[in-house]
């Protein structure tokens, strides 16, 4: 009886310490902002007088916030803060009106896949295209266009952007791409001499899988690659074949104009191959338009 009595005076004096904190706590108009929030009674709130400090600190925060990379919350973008399910607190990281609109606006990276492709190109937009360069202009009419008839007609050719490094051409179809993306089209960037590179890793087999049957691909930088007998008879004629029979559209960048594209095919370690390096050609030619694009240097 004696323990049971002392059990209940402990219990008393619990009780009574939770409300003195809760109290103690609600002399900050932000967590009383925040009980206010969860409509709950006080008796029920007061148990978790120290989860709610916790929610009224990161709260605070986001009051104070002006961008989301000086968000010190514990998870950046979020805010710890009470939730009522079943008429029972629970606490939870929402994301915060910064967080939101950044979602809003990458959401549309889910229709894409980069491989091997830096960070400019898998940000790169329309907006931000150089368009005051007039030999650039016959490139960026093109796409345009494009953009405009890809919805009625899926299967369209792409398009084999070739000319000097650096002029921007890899920018403007992952800018294409990324729009199409917006779209909700799927796509996929692929920049081949790395790609080729990594044809001997356990996971390329499914790259590969995926690389081949997407509705949309961006062949990067094709012609830079160290040709092989084996890359260029097992992979990229195989890829390009598939591509053309079932009518999926496809770009291609490079240094190379067609006719030098194919010189460079034809020389492998197996010797000089023309007709195997001309039939690679001859699928390009069903895909893709060639256009030459000479422009300044935008790296420098």
């Amino acid at each position: 009886m004696e323990a049971l009595k002392k059990k209940l005076e402990n219990t008393h004096f619990e009780k009574i310490d939770l409300g003195v904190e809760f109290e103690k706590s609600m002399q900050n108009p932000v967590f009383q902002d925040i009980v206010k929030k969860t409509k709950l009674p006080k008796e029920e709130l007061q148990k978790y007088t120290s989860f709610l400090e916790d929610a009224k600190e990161e709260y605070s925060h986001c009051l104070e916030c002006k961008n989301l990379l000086d968000c010190p919350n514990r998870v950046r973008g979020h805010v710890y803060f009470p939730v009522v399910r079943n008429k029972q607190l629970d606490f939870e990281y929402k994301p915060c009106s910064y967080q939101i609109k950044l979602e809003k606006k990458t959401k549309y990276q889910k229709n894409i896949r980069f491989f091997e492709v830096p960070t400019i190109l898998k940000e790169a937009s329309m907006d931000s295209i150089y368009k005051t360069d007039k030999s650039r202009y016959e490139a960026i009419l093109w796409i345009g266009d494009f953009l405009k008839k890809y919805e009625e007609n899926p299967s369209s050719k792409g398009l084999y952007l070739y000319g000097n490094f650096g002029c921007g051409k890899s920018y403007l179809l992952a800018a294409l791409l990324n729009e199409l993306a917006k779209q909700n089209h799927v796509s996929a960037m692929v920049f081949w001499p790395e790609f080729l590179r990594q044809a001997f890793y356990d996971d390329f087999k499914e790259k590969f899988e995926y690389v081949k049957k997407v509705p949309i691909l961006l062949i990067d930088d094709i012609g830079a690659e160290n040709v092989t007998a084996w890359n260029r008879d097992e992979i990229l004629c195989p890829l390009l074949q598939y591509r053309m029979e079932e009518g999926l559209t496809t770009f291609f960048t490079s240094n190379l104009s067609l006719e030098n594209l194919e010189q460079h095919l034809s020389n492998s370690k197996s010797g000089v191959e023309e007709i195997k390096a001309g039939r690679i050609i001859s699928r390009i030619e069903q895909l893709a338009m060639p256009l030459e694009m000479i422009s300044k240097n935008l790296r420098k």
